[in-house]
Parts: structure tokens; sequence; C-alpha cells
């Protein structure tokens, strides 16, 4: 009898015991089995924003290219100028003044497939062959092409000796919004209040050239209030002289360095 008891006894506790043991190590077959089953999931892909090329050609032109797709800004100077960039998707044009459209260029380009975009007083010099081409934004306007939303950003002089150059409502800056980038082509303008309140820019395209726009220092006032992540000079050969880009990303990092200011060659032809 006292044997009997004995094994009932001793079988208890072993089955206390193996009780005991099942919770010690419970958290850790849940954790090992939530771990295959992430395991056996793919995990999310990062939401990557495509990149976007943006190649210097001279001046206020320049090719960018996003996805596949080919945008010319501005192109002037003869089709040799765009040699080992692909056919233009969607040309913008800011302005009426040689440096930013040249009509004997877009000819030569074969354009016929492309969809262009200007301001009115661009359009009135294009020939109505082109006309199912064109989406005509005004300040403030704005288009969907190929991905892309293109918004018409007031483009003006500010100085009483400047206000020839470029009225009020003529002339459009771009803002591109790419795969969640956001582009700004400021056109001839000086630092004007509808540049000034932009927001969150990642790349902005500022000019600097007198007389025709503004003066680095005026530029980097500018650039201080809109605060993009990048900045890049250009438009910046005046008459008679060139302006000073170092001085620009000098006034620029000394307040605020956190503005990355990157400079390209956008006068190859020149030793500036």
């Amino acid at each position: 009898m006292k044997r009997i008891l004995f094994v009932l006894i001793s079988a208890s506790i072993l089955t206390l015991g193996c009780k005991e043991n099942k919770k010690e190590v419970a958290p850790d077959q849940k954790a090992l089995s939530e771990a295959n089953e992430t395991a056996s999931v793919p995990a999310m892909a990062e939401n990557v924003p495509s990149k976007v090329t943006i190649s210097p050609i001279e001046h206020a032109t320049a090719v960018l290219e996003w996805n596949n797709i080919t945008v010319y800004i501005d192109p002037v100077g003869g089709i040799d100028m765009f040699k080992g960039h692909k056919s233009p998707d969607l040309i913008l044009i800011t302005d009426i003044h040689g440096d930013h459209f040249d009509l004997e260029t877009l000819k030569a380009l074969g354009t016929d497939k492309a969809k262009i975009i200007v301001p009115q007083a661009v359009a009135d010099k294009i020939p109505d062959v082109f006309t199912p081409q064109i989406d005509v934004l005004n300040n403030g306007d704005s288009k969907e092409r190929y991905g892309i939303t293109i918004e018409a950003i007031p483009m003006y002089n500010l100085r009483k000796e400047a206000l020839k150059f470029h009225e009020k409502g003529r002339g459009n800056g771009y803002l591109l919004s790419i795969d969640g980038q956001r582009i700004y082509f400021s056109g001839d303008t000086e630092d004007i209040p509808e540049m000034r309140s932009l927001k969150y820019i990642d790349k902005a395209f500022i000019c600097m050239n007198l007389p025709y726009t503004m003066t680095p220092e005026s530029a980097a006032d500018a650039v201080l209030e809109f605060k993009p992540k990048q900045v890049y000079p250009y438009h910046y050969r005046g008459k008679p002289d060139v302006s000073d880009v170092s001085k620009f990303k000098q006034l620029v990092n000394a307040a605020d360095p956190n503005i990355e200011v990157i400079q390209l060659d956008w006068y190859p032809k020149a030793d500036y």
C-alpha cells in the first residue's frame, strides 16, 4: 500500500513539474512561432522615390529624365546641344526671350510627339501646326502630363529699372511634382513673394544675373526664406558681368548649412 501511495505521489510531482516547465518555455515557443510566421511573409518594400536626373545644357536650358520620361526646359541653341539625350516627351518654356524660346530649335528637335507647356505670350509666337501639342498655362495654373504635375509660378522683375525686362504675368517659372519630389525652376525673376512663399522644395534652380534678374545677395535671401533641400545656381551669365555664385553659396551656407548648394557646369564653353 505504501509503495502504491509513493508511486502516485511521485507521478503527481512529475506532472506538476512538467506543467511548470511548460509555463517557463511557452513565451520562447510563441516568439519562435511568430518569427517563423513573419519570415514566411515578404517584407514590404520601402516607398523610395524614383531617381530624377537633371543635366545642364547651357545657361537656362536643362534636360530632366525620370522613369523613361524626358523633359526639356527652355530648349535653345540648336539640335547639336542635345546630343546624347533622348527626344523630349515634355517641353517647358518659360518666356519669349531668345535664351528661353527658340522656334528653330523647337522645329529641329523633332518634337511632333511631345507635349509643350508654355505661357500665352510664347504660344502666340508658335505656328498653328504645334497647336495640338500645346498646353497654355497662366500663372497659378497646373497640368499633369506623364505622371508629372506642372505648376506655373509667376516670374517677374521688382526693381524699377528692370520692369521692362519681365512684366508680371507674361512668363512662367515651373514647379514640378515628380514621384513625391518637388523641383522648382525659377525662370527669369527677382526674389518675388511667390518664390519666397514656396514650401517643401527638394531642388530649386535659381537665376541670378544682372541687369535681367537679381543679384546673388537677393537670390540667397529668397532661398533662405523658402529653404529648399538643395539649390542649384543657374542662369548667372549677365551683361557685362557674370554673377558670383561662390558668394551666393557662402551667403546661403553661412546662414543655413543644411541647404546644399550644388554647382553644375552651365557654361561648358566658357571658363566660368
